[in-house]
C-alpha cells in the first residue's frame, strides 16, 4: 500500500509541539535583536551627546509605538536569554527527553512573557 504523501508543505496548517515554537521563537528573537542593535546604538549616542538630545530621546520614548517596539525587543532579549539556556543545557544532554524538553520548554514561554510584563509594567 503507498501512502498519499503531500504535494507541499502548508506552514500554517501543521501544528508545530511547543518544543518547535520556542526554537523558531529563539531564532525570531535573534533576529529581531540583531536588526534593532543599530537603533540602540543611536539611541545611546543620542541620548549621552547632550541635554538636548537627552530631552528629545525622553521624548521620543514617551510615545506609544516607541514603548510597544521596545516591549517587543525586551521580549525578544529575554527570550533569546531564557531559550538560549535551555539550549545550552541541551547541549551538555541535560533535559533532552521528551517530556523533559516540553517541560523546560514551557517553563521558557512563561519565564520570558512573565519578566517581560513585570519589566514593562516597572518601565512603562
Amino acid at each position: 500500500m503507498q501512502k498519499a504523501r503531500p504535494k507541499h508543505l502548508n506552514l500554517m496548517v501543521i501544528k508545530f509541539p511547543l518544543p518547535a515554537i520556542v526554537s523558531g521563537l529563539h531564532r525570531i528573537s535573534g533576529a529581531l535583536l540583531a536588526l534593532s542593535i543599530p537603533f540602540m546604538l543611536y539611541a545611546l549616542e543620542g541620548s549621552l551627546s547632550s541635554a538636548e538630545r537627552f530631552a528629545a530621546f525622553k521624548e521620543c520614548i514617551a510615545h506609544p509605538v516607541v514603548k510597544l517596539f521596545l516591549l517587543g525587543v525586551l521580549w525578544a532579549y529575554l527570550h533569546h536569554a531564557c531559550a538560549g539556556i535551555r539550549f545550552l543545557m541541551m547541549d551538555i544532554h541535560k533535559g533532552v527527553d521528551l517530556k523533559t524538553a516540553r517541560m523546560t520548554s514551557k517553563l521558557v514561554m512563561v519565564v520570558s512573557i512573565t519578566l517581560t510584563v513585570i519589566i514593562g509594567a516597572i518601565t512603562w
